[in-house]
């Protein structure tokens, strides 16, 4: 699957955006490597916390489904620049995803960004970093 390809699989599921308070919908798409792709799209709620980024959706429903191994990303928002996901999203990215995969950011107008994890989210938090020694 071309990365357009997998664009495009993100831009369709970001009509099914549930988003009354924003207006703002966001897809994504994640490519495991048994060559399956998940999608996923933002889903509001009145209390904001509990709100579920599109890359979020996306992820767990690959994670539920026995995927665990990821090759790929794309995002895609109605922006002016291609669509950076937020500080959640990024760590999420960073507990499931490679530090070397690409991520594509993209837009409606067909700008597209690739960038790696590492790139996206440099130093993150790791599951390593919660092991500790007692003195």
């Amino acid at each position: 699957m071309s990365k357009d390809q997998l664009i495009a699989e993100a831009k369709s599921i970001r009509s099914k955006a549930y988003v009354p308070y924003s207006e703002f919908p966001v897809g994504a798409a994640v490519r495991t490597s048994s060559g399956k792709i998940y999608t996923g799209c933002n889903i509001e709620n009145a209390a904001y916390p509990v709100t579920c980024c599109a890359e979020r959706v996306a992820i767990f429903k690959a994670i539920s489904n026995g995927e665990n191994e990821f090759l790929e990303m794309a995002v895609i928002a109605d922006t002016d620049r291609p669509v950076p996901p937020c500080g959640s999203c990024r760590q999420v990215m960073s507990e499931f995803f490679d530090s070397s995969m690409n991520i594509h950011l993209s837009n409606l107008t067909q700008q597209t960004k690739t960038i790696t994890l590492e790139d996206l989210l440099p130093f993150s938090f790791q599951s390593g970093d919660l092991k500790y020694e007692s003195t």
